[in-house]
């Protein structure tokens, strides 16, 4: 009996142990670290990224940060790594630098992640300006020693300007024109005259719209203060049939300097004929004899129609009123390694979506976070927001998966990361508690096939697909809960 106590209290403690995080905070000035003499240093990083991102700071107002990601190397001296420190300098008008220290909760306890791969973290920060190099440099802390060579990683980023894709919603970009969308349309009336139309914005009161080909072949100034669409004609002196149409507004924050739209000049529409009264009364006379029967028909035809649609809503309503009225819910998807994704997984997604009105969250759609959070972290996270946690078992081993869902996706074979053990892990530690195990279903195609390492998995409610999909459904949607004595027996099995 003190065996089995002694093993389950093992269990939980290495199912409580977190992966190592990070917690980052300004540090500009030299780390403590490197005043001591270390007989060991960690070496460098494998890999160091930066891109933007667009982060919401106002309901219409938007900051622009740098996304530093970086993957340590997978190497012995990782034991002794205990922070990473990132120094951004830029180069511009004006010349700034900055340092974030990024320290690690837990030390390393090996060179790669339990589940495989490398170590990857990533830090969001430091304001982006336009048109601005930055040198990002980076090291390991402790770092090297007085008088030796330290190592290091470091990388060049050059902001864009405003019509990147991201830098546009910056606020300095937004004054000059960025987001405005003119929508200009130019057609040529005759061989003397262009009529241009677009949309006026409410940053600025004046523009001019050139037409240009290999020379400027007219212009004009519109004034209009708010936002409106606008029209004018432009006299030319040369063929402007596929000539560039030119606006240039004039805004208030960047005035000459704005962002320029262009269009193409194409030819008008030509005026459609229009038939006189004496002939509409004729046509419309002979027509009349066959219009009205034809009305009367499709008029009945409606009728007819909005009768059954209705009379079918009425029985639909009260034949199936539970499954009009539930309310969508979360649910978590894990599943062993061995389970064909192609096959069993995107199938059972499908099925969760489209027939149990759920939103599904499964590992293979969330790489990037599971990165930047580690499994264990972005695992117990999913588990407290899911309203259900399903375990997918399936004893049909296929080598052979075909294309059921998008292969991109992943498959049975490739290498992401087992989160199978770890919600299993996750389980266990809510066996005594019995308000948490509702959460808990086992799901598998043939015969159940739980092995004898996860036969706690015996306590929790399990289905039968397809034969038992209405019960399923309809599980989903309520709270079950085991009793004390299997709860009891499945905290051994643990």
């Amino acid at each position: 009996m003190s065996l089995a106590l002694l093993s389950l209290a093992a269990l939980c403690w290495g199912a409580a142990s977190l992966e190592p995080t990070i917690q980052c905070g300004s540090e500009n000035g030299p780390s403590p670290e490197w005043k001591v003499h270390h007989a060991l240093t960690p070496g460098d990083l494998w890999e160091l990224r930066v891109e933007p991102v667009k982060t919401r700071v106002a309901l219409e107002e938007y900051s622009l940060l740098m996304n530093i990601s970086w993957i340590l190397r997978a190497d012995a001296s990782i034991r002794m790594l205990k922070a990473t420190k990132i120094c951004v300098t830029s180069k511009s008008n004006f010349q700034s630098y900055g340092c974030v220290r990024c320290n690690y909760t837990e030390a390393f306890q090996s060179q790669t992640r339990p589940s495989g791969g490398k170590w990857t973290f990533s830090y969001t920060g430091f304001p982006i300006e336009l048109d601005t190099v930055y040198f990002i440099g980076s090291y390991n802390i402790p770092t090297a020693n007085m008088n030796e060579d330290g190592p290091s990683l470091s990388v060049n980023f050059t902001s864009p300007g405003c019509l990147d894709h991201i830098m546009k919603y910056k606020q300095k970009c937004i004054e000059a024109g960025s987001l405005w969308d003119p929508n200009i349309t130019a057609c040529k009336k005759n061989e003397k005259m262009v009529e241009v139309n677009f949309t006026t914005s409410p940053l600025g009161d004046r523009y001019m719209a050139l037409i240009q080909s290999n020379a400027v072949l007219g212009f004009s100034t519109v004034w209009e203060k708010k936002l409106t669409r606008t029209s004018v004609v432009i006299p030319v002196t040369g063929e402007s049939e596929g000539a560039v149409v030119q606006l240039a507004p004039y805004f208030r924050t960047c005035g000459h300097d704005c962002i320029r739209r262009k269009g193409t000049v194409v030819l008008c529409p030509k005026t459609s004929y229009h038939n006189t009264p004496d002939n509409n009364r004729r046509v419309l006379g002979d027509w009349l004899p066959l219009l009205l029967p034809a009305l009367l028909v499709v008029t009945w035809v409606l009728v007819v129609g909005i009768y059954l649609r209705r009379r079918h809503e009425r029985i639909k309503q009260t034949s199936f009123p539970d499954t009009t009225l539930l309310p969508p819910i979360r649910v978590l998807v894990v599943y062993p390694s061995e389970i064909c994704f192609q096959h069993t997984v995107c199938y059972f997604t499908e099925f969760l979506q489209n027939h149990c009105r759920s939103e599904v969250i499964l590992e293979k759609w969330q790489k990037k976070k599971i990165a930047e959070m580690g499994p264990v972290q972005w695992l117990t996270t999913q588990k407290k927001a899911a309203d259900k946690v399903i375990f997918l078992l399936s004893n049909d081993v296929n080598t052979m998966c075909d294309g059921t869902c998008d292969n991109s996706e992943g498959s049975s074979n490739d290498n992401s990361q087992d989160l199978f053990p770890l919600a299993f892990n996750l389980f266990c530690s809510d066996l005594r508690s019995q308000t948490r195990l509702h959460k808990y279903m086992v799901v598998y195609f043939k015969e159940a096939d739980i092995k004898d390492g996860y036969s706690a998995l015996s306590v929790c409610p399990k289905y039968h697909l397809v034969k038992d999909a209405t019960a399923f459904c309809r599980e989903l949607h309520s709270k079950q809960h085991v009793s004390a004595g299997k709860r009891s027996q499945a905290c051994h099995n643990c």
